[in-house]
């Protein structure tokens, strides 16, 4: 029973460390200067108050897992679903590795260059039933999906999202240290890509028998009978994936293009006989490149009824397909919760800044040791990229007067921040996708190290070439 709420032990032993450090450790916080606050200890009632603040801030990206679970839950109904996987598979055979090598990619690049670390979720279950199904282990779906995405992250290009606050307190455009940030991405790739194709084809399940048994739960029922027609599967998958590139593409702030955001404005201010018609139908909507999970969410319930309509799906089966899809993702929906509730510990109890202070002080200006060690802590401490960055990068920045190490500060932090999501326990798409896989953390670790250990020499190796020329 220990091993199956592996994940969940995992994270509650984070909380409490964490919670003994705020003991350990003073306070302190940057604000034009270093202000130390003595020790703000956390109590054990804060334990069960923590995650209703988590919920209260953070509760609607566990309710996107949900909602994920939900459709996924309908789309079993279908029967389309598994006649597009079974046809994939089959378009697939023999070319198992080229097609890990396109997701991987797809996958990498839809994350750095859209920001969809959290929207690309969504395909999650789509990707590693297909793995599962070419013959590969759960090992294999969580590279191929957790490893894409964090690659995607630490090569972040035109996903301002993601850096914004490294771009606003460095005073540095997004476009700076372009090729950089091209080099980390396909070299990321070139690793994640040979590493896990050579661990699959080490492990990869040969055994029919042992095959079902790690299918079971991930994938639907194979069709019997007729089978139904998946083009409308298809058509409405790749609807939410355009969807999705054009929400959360940040067209301004990249691209500095605005028609988006004026094709929004013209039809939430259009007037029929005076009367804000479309204002007053949709409510308030986010242009397109200001997109959340939130839109995604209504996005996900609208296809889920239209392909519910379309295979014909009656209401009852509906709603019980929904909810039984919804309760396959509720630990990682819990999960989220709990990490999220390490988030609400380290930011009222900020002992960070001292760690990172102590850092800094042993040397003189910019040193990409001290820098890189503060940047890993940092993204191991705090789950979103943003807290990340403000825990310590307005310090640093105050500490190194060489404004010309801004941009390589700025690639640094960006890129470890995504590397270091692959192992930290307070990253929710890792610690959420082992957990529904059933993946140990423990398991994940042995697998994932080797690349980890690759990535981050190439990476230090990428910031000391920065810094002499």
């Amino acid at each position: 029973m220990m091993k199956k709420h592996n994940t969940v032990k995992v994270v509650l032993i984070t909380m409490v460390v964490l919670m003994l450090l705020t003991w350990i450790l003073p306070a302190a916080y940057f604000q034009s200067s270093y202000v130390s606050q003595g020790r703000v200890q956390m109590g054990l009632f804060d334990l069960f108050t923590y995650p209703v603040t988590a919920i209260s801030y953070f509760g609607f990206i566990a309710l996107f897992v949900l909602v994920i679970g939900g459709f996924y839950g309908v789309l079993y109904r279908t029967g389309a679903y598994r006649s597009l996987l079974d046809t994939l598979v089959k378009k697939f055979k023999g070319k198992e590795k080229i097609a890990l090598a396109v997701i991987m990619v797809l996958f990498a690049i839809l994350t750095s260059v859209c920001g969809l670390n959290l929207g690309i979720l969504i395909f999650f279950p789509f990707i590693i039933s297909l793995v599962l199904l070419m013959g590969y282990d759960k090992v294999v779906a969580a590279l191929t999906t957790v490893g894409s995405v964090m690659v995607g992250l630490a090569g972040c290009t035109f996903a301002t999202g993601s850096v914004s606050i490294l771009t606003q307190v460095l005073a540095v455009d997004v476009t700076s240290e372009m090729v950089t940030k091209i080099v980390i991405l396909v070299i990321g790739l070139v690793l994640l890509i040979f590493n896990t194709i050579r661990y699959g084809e080490n492990h990869k399940l040969k055994s029919t028998k042992k095959n079902s048994e790690m299918q079971s739960g991930y994938i639907p029922e194979a069709v019997k009978g007729k089978k139904k027609k998946i083009w409308p599967l298809i058509v409405i998958l790749d609807l939410i994936l355009l969807i999705m590139i054009l929400g959360f593409i940040s067209w301004n702030d990249a691209f500095k293009l605005t028609i988006f955001e004026d094709v929004n404005t013209a039809v939430m201010e259009f007037k029929l006989f005076g009367f804000p018609i479309f204002a007053k139908i949709l409510g308030t909507v986010p242009a397109f490149g200001s997109w959340t999970v939130n839109e995604l969410m209504l996005v996900l319930v609208i296809a889920s009824a239209l392909i519910a309509l379309i295979y014909k799906v009656k209401f009852d089966d509906y709603m019980q397909g929904f909810i039984k899809g919804a309760k396959e993702v509720l630990k990682p929906a819990v999960l989220i919760i709990l990490i999220y509730t390490c988030l609400v510990i380290v930011t009222y109890h900020p002992f960070q800044l001292v760690i990172y202070k102590a850092l800094f002080d042993l040397t003189k200006g910019f040193n990409v040791a001290t820098a890189g060690i503060a940047a890993i802590l940092a993204s191991a401490f705090n789950v979103e990229s943003a807290y990340t960055f403000q825990s310590v990068v307005p310090y640093l920045a105050s500490v190194v007067t060489d404004k010309t190490m801004y941009p390589v500060i700025a690639v640094m932090f960006q890129s470890l921040y995504g590397a270091v999501m692959l192992v930290a326990p307070t990253s929710i798409i890792l610690m959420g996708t082992i957990s529904y896989l059933g993946v140990s953390y423990k398991e994940w670790l042995k697998n994932i190290w080797k690349f980890l250990l690759e990535f981050i020499v190439i990476l230090f190796i990428i910031f000391t070439i920065l810094v002499l020329i």
